[in-house]
């Protein structure tokens, strides 16, 4: 262990991938994701951090947020993160500055884990050995047989028990759309994704429409900006069909706006978003002390040691776009056993390292 160890150097970059097909859910279209990886230097260790968001975010992280890190303790994470989000008070905390802030205390928790040599599902305890992942894809822009083969694979290549599809493009085709990849699913749960759709009065219309197909989880039926109407649907729903929300909870704010309400029966929480993984288990607090089981959103080799840690975890997005980019870009990205995924415990840190060669090629 160095002796406490200061943070000497921070870098930023983003990289665009293109899909692997057209893709879009119930209210936007998209081609292409871009990531944005960061990596904090102390004590001759280096750790690594990133989120799923905009390049503007590069000079916000660089220009604003790296030089007030310069010199900090490596291994004094809640100071870290005081001044970084002190640093943003008049630019806003949501959206840009908390997805930077994300990517800067993943790099931070990576980092000192690295200089402790240990792996950071040890650093922050176990609850649980492996995490229980849910396939998610589906979308809205998939024919038939395009949604029926992923999903399908979901469940019989991953081992998922449950799997997720986008709805919301085209509403009236929605109910045929969710009778074939039940069909494909066989007995594995389907969930179902608007993305914010809908009025709270036609998402309950599709709730009782989605009844027959066993639909057990609704997300963002409603925009997370309508607590109330989010928590009108979840009292109207069909009984067995469960309403979350909670991936753009930027801050504990937005998450206690969504529970007070009494909006969702299970509580989202992103680490790219969500103050990495700080923000994080300070959701999962929340969530605990609120009797909600907690499920975790997209970038599923990042959350991996916040996973096995939170209590009430419930489970983790196997979000099709960042598995396939976490492959293509990370050496150490897990690999599903058994419908679950589970940390290298044989590796420092979140066991991440960026693939330098194989990223350049999409640097933005």
């Amino acid at each position: 262990m160095r002796d406490d160890p200061t943070i000497q150097a921070v870098r930023a970059r983003a990289y665009t991938v293109p899909a692997d097909a057209p893709e879009a859910d119930g209210t936007y279209a998209w081609d292409k994701t871009t990531i944005v990886v960061v990596h904090v230097e102390a004590g001759g260790e280096t750790g690594l951090g990133y989120n799923y968001t905009d390049a503007s975010v590069v000079p916000l992280i660089e220009g604003t947020l790296a030089p007030r890190l310069s010199g900090l303790s490596a291994f004094d994470i809640p100071g870290a993160n005081a001044v970084l989000w002190g640093a943003v008070r008049n630019i806003g905390r949501s959206g840009l500055a908390a997805s930077a802030i994300s990517a800067l205390d993943t790099a931070l928790w990576d980092l000192k884990a690295r200089l402790l040599g240990l792996p950071l599902a040890t650093l922050f305890g176990r609850t649980r050995e492996r995490a229980e992942i849910y396939g998610s894809g589906g979308f809205t822009t998939y024919d038939d047989r395009q949604l029926c083969e992923q999903l399908g694979a979901f469940v019989a290549r991953d081992g998922c028990r449950a799997v997720k599809m986008k709805i919301g493009s085209e509403p009236a085709r929605d109910p045929a759309r969710m009778a074939a990849a039940k069909g494909a699913i066989g007995d594995a749960q389907l969930f179902i994704d608007a993305n914010g759709a809908f009025t709270p009065k036609r998402a309950l219309a599709m709730a009782r429409a989605a009844e027959p197909f066993g639909v057990a989880w609704f997300e963002e039926p409603v925009t997370s900006d309508d607590p109330g109407g989010m928590a009108a649907v979840r009292a109207a729903a069909p009984a067995g069909l469960e309403i979350a929300a909670g991936e753009y909870a930027y801050t504990l704010d937005d998450l206690q706006r969504l529970i007070r309400a009494g909006a969702v029966d299970v509580a989202q929480a992103d680490v790219t978003r969500c103050g990495g993984y700080s923000g994080f288990l300070k959701m999962a607090a929340v969530c605990e002390a609120a009797h909600l089981d907690l499920s975790g959103h997209c970038a599923p080799a990042l959350h991996l040691p916040v996973a096995v840690a939170a209590p009430r975890f419930r489970h983790l997005e196997w979000f099709h776009d960042h598995v396939r980019i976490e492959r293509m870009l990370f050496d150490g990205a897990p690999v599903p056993q058994g419908g679950a995924i589970a940390p290298d415990l044989t590796r420092p840190g979140h066991g991440l390292t960026l693939k330098t060669k194989a990223a350049d090629a999409y640097a933005a």
